[in-house]
């Protein structure tokens, strides 16, 4: 049956800004100008070349040109004139890009691409160095002659939701460069690249990834030690430490998400040291899937230690490497392989922990062990339902969220006894009445607090029981309840950015938004690369401290806005007199909830009332139905 869309062969150029987070951070109005400025340079440079700007979100760009030349003489036009321009600002004000180009089919549909060719062009653009260019195997054969240029072969990398390894090389565009091809593949001896390449996989696939694993820990030696003078951020005055999204080995891509739950238990377990500054998840995984090096993770998020490691599951083994660097000298502090049981996971996991906490040189005695001290499942489908659970929740759609309740139940029935998908459920229900999903929101709540109260039954010390309850309180407008549990969750675990930030949304609607836009702000830098809510949480403090000017420019920052950032701009803009913004944004909101209502808005717990009053009627001059 013929495709109903049109297809086509392009060159395709995707060019994203380095450390665009951290100069946000620094300053945002310099960084908006700076930004703004170069999407018009790249803009007017990719029209002289022939090309055209396909999309440009945030500090992203997307464009596409007829000729792989066109577009790889764009690409260093442009890396030449940003390269100029950056002489001129002092360092930390510098904006690089990385870019990358694939030539490939796509889907041309009203004027947008989409397609494996534009993800091979995203995944090129995160291998090249910051200022530099990546191109594809496919883009390099048309070029290799007939361009000023040099070339260095980057080997065949997987990159993420493509099946086939792509050929990669870097633009080499110093003059001394012109003509070379650094590293190209070549015939080894009698036995062909094909033949080569089939035999090593055959024996990491023997070998059960460790032969990629030892490779990978001996090029790992070889580590350049940061530079504390080009942190993005001072390093804190207590080890801190990045633990990077953990590799599956697995012959399973659908392993991911078990693997991600691993390093994401690691991080939550490190976070539990109050001696230790950790690095929310968030950012440890925008590097997910990159070939990045120590000494980039340790300057951009400003941290001395980096963890990083492996997983391979087979149905009843685990296997886990893992090693810890001191990223200012470059050194390897510690390395181990776990080859166990598979229902060992969690002993791992604290061995791996402890470990980390020792090497560090510090000595834990036992009231603190005790305290930060986890039971873990004793039936791993139990672990596995949770993290699915957690995966669904995340969706923020209605149809996700009863999946999210209906996976974290099959985890308590296999695994009665284990407190963290209790934790979890209260949330789904709470969720429910918050976006009006919920026939009775009444109903709803007394059901979360239900779950909470079981959770604090079964592990009373962990600071994630007591972060529920206190959310669950906060809705039901029990507001002494709710602070005091905030406050001992943070009394046993300060070092949780999405905690922070959560609490945050607590403060704020009991009529504390300063407390709150300070917090938000120490949960930035526990977290650089946050996800996009930070943004509107930070915006909604300023909106009901009445700078609005700043919950505006902060709203905007939210490359991906939700509906709790349009439900937010238009209450802004209500402020600011632009009724017609204002309302533009409630269109945008009801598309994404089209249930939404200012009776919805009733079940936001303001401590006060007057408070309330003012964001509804700020909702309904911007056309919220009643």
């Amino acid at each position: 049956m013929p495709e109903n869309f049109k297809r086509k062969l392009t060159a395709i150029l995707s060019a994203d800004a380095v450390g665009y987070s951290r100069l946000m951070a620094e300053d945002e109005a310099a960084t908006v100008k700076t930004i703004a400025t170069y999407r018009e340079v790249m803009t007017s440079l990719i029209k002289q070349h022939r090309g055209r700007v396909v999309d440009s979100p945030g500090d992203n760009l997307l464009a596409e040109f007829s000729s792989v030349v066109d577009a790889v003489q764009c690409a260093v036009a442009v890396q030449s004139e940003f390269q100029t321009r950056n002489a001129e600002l002092a360092e930390a004000r510098r904006m690089a890009f990385r870019i990358g180009i694939n030539l490939g089919d796509v889907i041309d549909e009203e004027d947008r691409i989409y397609g494996d060719g534009v993800n091979v062009a995203a995944r090129l653009e995160a291998l090249a160095e910051p200022g530099g260019v990546c191109v594809s195997k496919t883009a390099f054969d048309q070029i290799e002659t007939k361009l000023p240029l040099g070339y260095e072969y980057l080997g065949q990398q997987s990159v993420k939701n493509i099946p086939k390894p792509v050929g990669a090389y870097r633009v080499l565009m110093k003059p001394d460069a012109v003509g070379k091809v650094i590293g190209e593949k070549r015939m080894l001896g009698w036995v062909s690249r094909r033949t080569a390449t089939a035999a090593i996989t055959i024996l990491i696939m023997v070998g059960g990834g460790l032969i990629g694993w030892n490779i990978y820990l001996h090029q790992s030696k070889r580590i350049e030690p940061a530079s504390v003078e080009k942190m993005a951020f001072p390093l804190p005055d207590k080890p801190s430490i990045a633990v990077l999204p953990f590799v599956n080995m697995s012959d399973d891509p659908q392993q991911e998400y078990f693997v991600d739950g691993i390093t994401n238990d690691i991080i939550t377990a490190l976070s539990e040291f109050k001696f230790i500054f950790i690095i929310a998840s968030t950012s440890s995984f925008a590097y997910k899937g990159k070939p990045v090096k120590v000494q980039e993770v340790s300057e951009e998020l400003g941290v001395r230690y980096v963890l990083e490691g492996s997983v391979q599951r087979t149905s009843d083994r685990m296997r886990i490497n893992a090693q810890l660097i001191d990223a200012t000298t470059g050194k390897h502090l510690w390395a181990e392989r776990y080859d166990r049981d598979a229902q060992r996971l969690f002993d791992i996991q604290d061995e791996i922990v402890e470990t980390i906490v020792a090497t560090l040189a510090f000595e834990v005695d036992a009231v603190e062990r005790e305290r930060v001290a986890r039971k873990g499942p004793e039936n791993l489908d139990a672990y596995d339902y949770w993290l699915r659970g957690r995966d669904a929740w995340f969706r923020w759609t209605k149809e996700a969220n009863a999946e999210a309740g209906s996976l974290y139940q099959k985890a308590i029935e296999l695994d009665p006894g284990w407190a963290r998908p209790y934790c979890y459920m209260p949330w789904v229900p709470v969720n429910d009445m918050r976006m009006g999903w919920s026939e009775n929101p009444e109903k709803s709540l007394e059901l979360a607090l239900e779950w909470a109260q079981k959770c604090y039954a079964l592990d009373p010390n962990d600071y994630k029981t007591h972060w529920t309850l206190g959310y669950v309180y906060l809705y039901m407008q029990d507001f002494d309840l709710a602070i005091s549990e905030y406050e001992r969750a943070l009394a046993l675990n300060s070092n949780d950015a999405d905690f922070l930030a959560q609490m945050a949304i607590g403060l704020t609607l009991m009529g504390r938004p300063e407390r709150a836009i300070a917090q938000l702000k120490k949960a930035m830098r526990m977290n650089p690369r946050h996800p996009s809510w930070y943004w509107s949480v930070l915006g909604g403090a300023y909106y009901e401290v009445g700078r609005y000017d700043e919950a505006l420019s902060t709203l905007k920052q939210n490359n991906k806005p939700d509906f709790f950032v349009h439900r937010n701009l238009a209450a802004v803009y209500v402020r600011l007199g632009r009724l017609e913004d204002a309302r533009a944004e409630v269109s945008k909101l009801l598309v994404k909830n089209p249930h939404f209502t200012l009776k919805s808005v009733n079940h936001q717990p303001y401590k006060d009332e007057n408070r309330r009053e003012r964001f509804v009627n700020d909702l309904r001059k911007a056309g919220v139905p009643e």
